[in-house]
């Protein structure tokens, strides 16, 4: 019977092989471009498709081919803000390629990883992302699967996988750069958590670009407390109240920044005039905002998640690396450090 008078049912592969006289297997060649299918034999396929507005199965095709075309991001926090930028940076470099997605969020709990980990092998992924929700290392996944692995933001802890992450302690280093460029030389170090690997090689890029000038950390590097305003007050208020003099507080993010703000205007000392201010990470929405508008570094997370995923195709494709690749930073100037003096 002529597959145009059957029922209503969707159209199949097999009414488009009867439709143009040829056997299953042909015409899924045929639709599938496959070379070994003379030229004339495709077009009378390709015409009975047309005919009868058949669309291909994207995952039966996949069957029929070495890949899918499907890369999957697992993610331990999809509401993290710093997760957010490293998938859309993921994302575009994905697109651009006519790749598929498929995102799963693990929630920051290891069987719930596994269980999606384990629904995306079952869809035929032919590459993973894996994104961290800190910087601080992870363990891998890489063991056991049969397609490539990359791992961004939190870099993996086996040293055989390829990992993608901030550099932070550079971060740290062009921070400290940016404040001697506009003259101040006592620089004190509010930092955040230190169990955060972010936190502690901020601090250290930091200390180290100060020796290279013959200077120290005003209050030393163990400045350390919870993430968040309330923390940036409190240290501003002891470093004043301490009588050790400083003429810049650099935070380790524009959260403990937005906070040495406040306290600084309490007590009467004008920034950038008497101290300047600088924090990490630059989120738009805290640092265009403060008053004054807060300089800060920021950690280019767009980019580090492109770079991840377009290395993540070149595997696909054969390309194999392994390592630690350290994203670059920028310094984003505002009014919160001044004007430049050097």
């Amino acid at each position: 019977m002529d597959a145009r008078k059957r029922g209503k049912g969707a159209t199949t592969l097999t009414d488009v092989a009867e439709l143009a006289g040829v056997s299953l297997a042909t015409a899924s060649k045929a639709i599938n471009g496959v070379s070994q299918v003379r030229a004339e034999t495709r077009q009378k396929v390709l015409d009975a498709a047309a005919a009868l507005s058949f669309t291909p199965n994207p995952f039966a095709k996949a069957l029929n081919s070495a890949t899918t075309g499907t890369i999957g991001m697992l993610t331990q926090d999809l509401d993290n803000r710093f997760v957010l930028p490293v998938l859309l940076g993921a994302e575009d470099a994905f697109g651009a390629g006519s790749t598929s997605v498929l995102l799963a969020d693990a929630r920051s709990d290891s069987i719930r990883e596994n269980h999606q980990l384990n629904m995306l092998l079952a869809k035929r992924v032919d590459g993973l992302l894996v994104v961290g929700r800190t910087t601080n290392p992870r363990p891998s996944i890489t063991a056991g699967l049969s397609i490539p692995v990359v791992y961004v933001y939190a870099p993996s802890e086996d040293p055989e996988d390829l990992s993608f992450t901030p550099d932070n302690h550079d971060a740290g280093r062009q921070a400290v750069e940016h404040l001697l460029s506009r003259g101040r030389r006592r620089i004190a170090f509010i930092n955040g958590d230190p169990s955060y690997t972010a936190a502690r090689d901020r601090v250290a890029g930091a200390a180290e670009r100060m020796r290279e000038e013959g200077l120290s950390l005003v209050g030393g590097t163990g400045l350390f407390g919870p993430w968040g305003e309330r923390w940036g007050r409190r240290c501003t208020e002891s470093l004043v109240e301490s009588g050790e003099r400083f003429d810049a507080l650099l935070c380790g993010s524009d959260q403990l920044a937005r906070g040495a703000l406040d306290q600084l205007r309490e007590s009467a000392l004008s920034v950038p005039d008497d101290v300047a201010v600088m924090g990490f990470d630059n989120w738009d929405v805290l640092a265009e905002e403060a008053r004054p508008p807060l300089t800060s570094v920021e950690m280019n997370l767009q980019q580090l998640g492109r770079s991840a995923a377009q290395q993540l195709v070149r595997a696909i494709g054969g390309t194999s690396a392994r390592g630690v690749r350290l994203g670059s930073v920028r310094v984003v100037p505002r009014e919160s450090t001044g004007s430049w003096t050097l």
